[in-house]
């Protein structure tokens, strides 16, 4: 690992003190089992998507966002990618036509949907009211991302995210054949771990105190110290699993992780004991809870042109990005 860091002209400031969504979690509570049984079954809400990833919960309108990703297209061999927004129990809209999504956060103040954007290899924001969009990490050192593919945002809104070339098609390398994690704070991109291949899903501890990072090329899921100011250190590794893709967190710090080649969504405690499984499918891309009281988690799974959205209720409210 090493450390550098550079400032970006027009990079989205984190949210004012004071202005953040509600969370589900109590701070102190002790909470139980989040599973009823070791093997969870989730429930099929509906298919025939093209590829979807990247589910976030959006408090403040009850509904949850997602992203669409359709096959490479034209000479870069870039992946077309639209934002849906599913309204419970059925409703499913497009919601940002040519998002380039891939990854979603909503931002601490709840104003802003974060997007892992493959299609200009960018960090952006889109403002939940108006749907602009704006940069928030542009690329580092002068040099483009790969191709940004899930995201996780702090309470004082540091942003960390995965850049790996999964979608970066026949564009050039910029990175020198390294595939890393980043994070972006005020402004200023710089470089978790240039070490891991294929980084992949990536989520914050409820107390913004650890990093968990699936490297999907290892098989393995890594765990990082968070210090105060953003900065990381201490690796070491979580827990080993097939192919690790996105991920969520419930309020006890119960990692539910998305294996891609199993269908399975892999439950660990904060420990690494794993504690079961959900199946949702065949290839299983990411999780994310939701609902009025963040005990819904939904799941995206399934073949290409015939992806689905499932969910199943669970024990322990989640933990909100």
């Amino acid at each position: 690992m090493t450390a550098a860091a550079v400032v970006l002209a027009g990079a989205v400031a984190p949210a004012a003190s004071g202005a953040t969504t509600a969370s589900p979690c109590t701070p102190g509570a002790t909470y139980g089992s989040p599973l009823p049984s070791r093997s969870v079954a989730a429930q099929l809400i509906r298919s025939g998507f093209s590829f979807l990833e990247g589910p976030t919960w959006d408090q403040g309108t009850g509904t949850l966002l997602l992203s669409n990703m359709q096959n490479p297209t034209g000479p870069q061999g870039v992946q077309p990618s639209s934002m849906l927004r599913f309204t419970p129990p059925a409703t499913f809209e497009t919601f940002i036509a040519d998002s380039g999504s891939n990854g979603l956060a909503i931002s601490a103040d709840g104003t802003r949907v974060l997007a892992a954007t493959h299609d200009n290899r960018t960090i952006s924001a889109y403002r939940l009211a108006d749907r602009s969009r704006t940069t928030v990490a542009a690329g580092y050192l002068g040099h483009a991302f790969n191709s940004p593919n899930d995201l996780t945002t702090g309470r004082d809104g540091t942003t960390y995210f995965t850049d790996p070339n999964y979608q970066r098609g026949n564009r050039a390398d910029e990175q020198g054949g390294h595939t890393s994690v980043f994070r972006v704070r005020d402004g200023v991109v710089a470089l978790v771990d240039d070490t891991l291949p294929q980084p992949n899903g990536i989520v914050l501890s409820p107390d913004g105190k650890t990093l968990y990072v699936g490297a999907t090329g290892a098989n393995a899921i890594m765990k990082y110290t968070v210090f105060p100011d953003g900065t990381t250190g201490n690796r070491t590794t979580f827990a080993s699993m097939k192919t690790p893709d996105g991920a969520t967190i419930d309020c006890a710090g119960n990692l539910y992780w998305a294996s891609y080649d199993e269908g399975l969504v892999h439950v660990f405690s904060p420990s690494g004991t794993q504690l079961g499984t959900i199946s949702a499918g065949r290839n299983t891309t990411n999780a994310a809870f939701g609902g009025p009281d963040g005990r819904t988690l939904y799941i995206t799974s399934g073949v290409s042109g015939a992806f689905g959205l499932y969910r199943t209720h669970l024990d322990v409210p989640g933990n909100p990005y």
